[in-house]
């Protein structure tokens, strides 16, 4: 056998095993990332005269006025996780935190792209790749969305 179809092979079965992974893998990312989100927006909530106070003199957020980008920001980090949990409308939930998560960047760049901040901003890398994967896969198979549009969901490229 050549060494091109051993590897072939070993590929071939490696994807095998771990297909059935698939689904739980993206339920452990959207589950993961929206606690994350979901956290950051019950404290925002949990005290709205701090958040108030942030939002007008910590957060830099570009052309919003502060007030507006509090409740724009909070509710963003309270609707689209539960939307993402749920599996519902999963590429839209996951392409509105991506949206929060960068404008939290950049409204906070003062602070986490300064000496020392390293791993906050890599916080932010993360969850930005694991939006990014459930953006580019859908929320798979153990979703709302799937279960509303059959086994495989509408424009996805795997069968999760």
């Amino acid at each position: 056998m050549k060494p091109r179809s051993i590897i072939n092979r070993m590929n071939d079965v490696a994807a095998a095993v771990m297909l059935p992974m698939q689904p739980v893998f993206l339920l452990a990312l959207r589950l993961y990332v929206s606690w994350q989100f979901l956290k950051s927006g019950w404290l925002k909530l949990g005290d709205w005269e701090t958040t108030q106070f942030l939002f007008a003199e910590e957060y830099h957020v570009p052309l919003v006025a502060p007030t507006i980008a509090a409740a724009l920001g909070t509710a963003g980090e309270l609707v689209f996780p539960v939307l993402l949990v749920a599996g519902l409308l999963g590429r839209f939930a996951a392409t509105g935190l991506s949206v929060v998560n960068v404008v939290a960047v950049v409204a906070y760049a003062h602070v986490l792209l300064s000496e020392g901040f390293e791993a906050a901003l890599g916080q932010h890398y993360l969850w930005g790749l694991m939006l990014a994967t459930l953006l580019v896969f859908g929320p798979g198979r153990l979703s709302l969305d799937a279960a509303l549009v059959g086994a495989r969901p509408r424009g996805s490229t795997t069968t999760a």
